[in-house]
Parts: C-alpha cells; sequence; structure tokens
C-alpha cells in the first residue's frame, strides 16, 4: 500500500494523537482508581506526588534529572509560580530534590513512590487490557520504534529536519522540548508490557506536544495567547503545521502499519 493511497504521515499524524490521548487517560486514571490515589496519599497525598507522577518516565531512573528547561516545556501553558510552589511542596516532603540551576531529581522517598507507582501501573493495565495481550504486545514494539525516530535529532519536532520551514523553529522563548526532557523512558529489566505500552505511548505525547509548541511559536502565539485563540482559520492553520511537524516518526512506518496501529489503538478498551 502506497502513502497516496494509503494514510500519509501527516495525516496519520493527526488522526493516531486523539487515539493515543484516550488509551493513555484511560489508563492513568485506572491507575489512580485502583490504588494510585492510596499509594499517593501514602506519601503525602498530590501535594507531594504530583510532579513526580507526571515526570515518572525520567524521574524513576536513579539519578534521572529533569532540566529547568524541561520542566518549563512539560508545564509551558501553566503559571510558572505556581509549580515553583508545587516543586517547593514536593522538596519539603523529602519527595524531589532542586539543584540551584532548577534541575529535579526523586530522592530515595521519591524513588520507592516512583516503584510502587509501577507496580500500580502494572496491575491496572493488566486488568485493563486483559484479552488483549497480542494488541498491547504489538503497540508496544511499534511504540519503541516511534520513539527511537523521534527521538533522531532530524526528526525532533521543533526541529527544520522534521519537514517544515525553520523559520522561527526552536528561537522561541518557549522552545525548550518537553519530549527530550522525558524520553527514553525508564524501563527496568522484567518491565510488563502494560507499562511499557503506557510510558512509552505517554512519552510519545510529549513529542506532538513539542510540535504544536513550535508551531504556535512560529506563529507569534504565546501560551496565554494560544489558549486564548478560538477556533477559525488561524488555529486550523496551527493545527496543520503541528501534523506536519508531528509527522516525522511515523514516517518511518509502512501505510499498513500506520492503519493497522491505528485498528489497534481503536480496540484497546478504556
Amino acid at each position: 500500500m502506497s502513502d497516496s493511497v494509503g494514510l500519509p504521515p501527516h495525516r496519520h499524524a493527526a488522526l493516531v494523537a486523539p487515539a493515543v490521548d484516550r488509551v493513555c487517560i484511560a489508563a492513568m486514571q485506572a491507575g489512580r482508581d485502583g490504588g494510585g490515589a492510596e499509594l499517593s496519599q501514602r506519601y503525602g497525598g498530590p501535594t507531594a506526588t504530583g510532579f513526580l507522577v507526571e515526570l515518572r518516565t525520567r524521574l524513576a531512573i536513579p539519578g534521572g534529572t529533569v532540566d529547568g528547561a524541561g520542566f518549563a516545556a512539560v508545564t509551558r501553558y501553566r503559571d510558572p509560580i505556581a509549580c515553583r510552589r508545587i516543586v517547593d511542596r514536593h522538596v519539603a516532603y523529602g519527595m524531589v530534590h532542586r539543584a540551584p540551576d532548577g534541575a529535579l531529581t526523586a530522592t530515595e522517598r521519591g524513588l520507592a513512590f516512583l516503584t510502587e507507582l509501577y507496580q500500580v501501573h502494572a496491575e491496572v493495565t493488566e486488568e485493563l487490557w486483559a484479552g488483549h495481550e497480542d494488541r498491547v504486545l504489538r503497540l508496544t514494539e511499534i511504540a519503541g520504534r516511534l520513539l527511537a525516530a523521534a527521538s533522531a535529532p532530524e526528526l525532533a519536532a521543533g526541529s527544520a529536519g522534521a519537514g517544515h520551514s525553520g523559520a522561527g523553529d526552536g528561537d522561541g522563548p518557549g522552545s525548550g522540548s518537553a519530549f527530550a526532557a522525558l524520553a527514553p523512558p525508564h524501563e527496568p529489566d522484567g518491565t510488563p508490557a502494560g507499562v511499557l505500552l503506557l510510558n512509552r505511548l505517554g512519552t510519545l505525547r510529549y513529542h506532538r506536544a513539542d510540535a504544536h509548541a513550535a508551531a504556535w511559536e512560529a506563529a507569534g502565539h504565546t501560551p496565554p495567547s494560544i489558549t486564548e485563540l478560538p477556533d477559525g482559520a488561524q488555529r486550523r492553520a496551527i493545527e496543520l503545521e503541528t501534523d506536519r511537524r508531528a509527522a516525522g516518526p511515523y514516517a518511518t512506518l509502512t501505510a499498513a502499519e500506520r492503519l493497522e496501529l491505528l485498528a489497534d489503538l481503536a480496540a484497546l478498551p478504556g
């Protein structure tokens, strides 16, 4: 099947994004309902654990660090002062160490929480996706390939090599890479397929987030202005540019693989 009659990468990028969102949101909600909320309370509640969950794919690595630029990219649509105060509380609870330059690393207590969180996610994804083991394995394999492709410098979501104009690429004040901050996800030996899939897809979401940020920066927007931009021609143009910037990894798949990816994601419960 050729891309001319199949599903071209930029169109696939538009279709796969909500499918990935649905699967990740459902699994994370299952995690909260299936023991994650109770686990969080044992360590001090969301005040102590919130960003550890969000940054788990990097902070679960012993010594793994999210630098200041990466943290700013992950939280680019949120009030930076409010985010700093949340991190202050994480530090006060002994869950996170913050270096003078703003880099974040999990403490021993934070690592213990994340180890237990991985266990919760293993249990809930096994239950949520029971009967879909072959599909989960296929998706895990293809998500790994997509992560590897997305990590190539020429396919970075904000780079000129991703198949778009270099005007404004990566030069704006909010152009740090959330994907680079959190990829590749921490995958210790023996990590169950459900956890691998959840974290690989969750990390891929940040590749598109970076593509979207690069697109609106190139159009002259800031986080507040793009958040307030109404539906219309300009927003549609930014979304199309986002699709083009996010398409690079999907171009490494055949058209048949892109269709199978969409079908498998659609078939997963949640």
